[in-house]
């Protein structure tokens, strides 16, 4: 996790400097990391905090727009053909933002996140399947209607941001990639017959 510890405004172009809090990965300057799931390019550095810049298609659909200075993020690096993959594949491309309906430790279910999603959303979620929420990887456990609850465990809990979300809080999202290929690959191809 890194800590916004500053952001500025040049006509439509936000920067964001954020904190790498012992973070051991050292990016370059053109290299993508992603900030609470969103893909940003690395446009200054230091040895201890990073800059990155976003354009209003960034900030009309994920949240960092409107994180305060001294909030925590969720930091990663992205992979490579010799990476392993320990989650489902990721791009970076959130989609929407949802918010957060509950997120607390229920005693016969274990910690729970309970998150409202949108309409364009909700068609790629099954239960089992895979979600990005702030950048992390994610199982959905359960689906209804337009809302998916996620069981987290302790060590999510602990080395990501997840713990401190609350209801009303909202979330960036990123559907499986696979599943938006699929349902885009249906809805170009003709029924039979016809």
């Amino acid at each position: 996790m890194g800590t916004i510890s500053s952001r500025s405004e040049d006509g439509t172009v936000i920067r964001l400097t954020i904190d790498k809090n012992g973070w051991g990965h050292d990016p370059d300057r053109g290299d993508s990391i992603a900030i609470n799931g969103c893909c940003l390019t690395v446009v200054e550095k230091t040895p201890d905090q990073l800059q990155f810049d976003m354009v209003r298609t960034t900030t009309d659909t994920t949240t960092l727009a409107s994180l305060e200075v001294g909030t925590q993020v969720n930091l990663e690096h992205a992979a490579t053909p010799a990476t392993l993959l320990g989650g489902h594949l990721v791009q970076g491309h959130v989609e929407s933002t949802g918010t957060v309906v509950h997120n607390r430790d229920f005693p016969d279910r274990g910690w729970i996140l309970k998150i409202k999603t949108s309409d364009t959303l909700s068609r790629f979620l099954i239960k089992k399947g895979s979600i990005t929420v702030d950048g992390v990887s994610l199982t959905i456990a359960e689906t209804m209607d337009q809302t998916l609850e996620i069981a987290l465990i302790p060590e999510t809990l602990e080395r990501t941001t997840l713990s401190e979300r609350q209801e009303g809080d909202l979330v960036n999202l990123e559907a499986d990639c696979l599943a938006k290929m699929v349902s885009a690959l249906l809805e170009r191809t003709p029924p039979a017959g016809g």
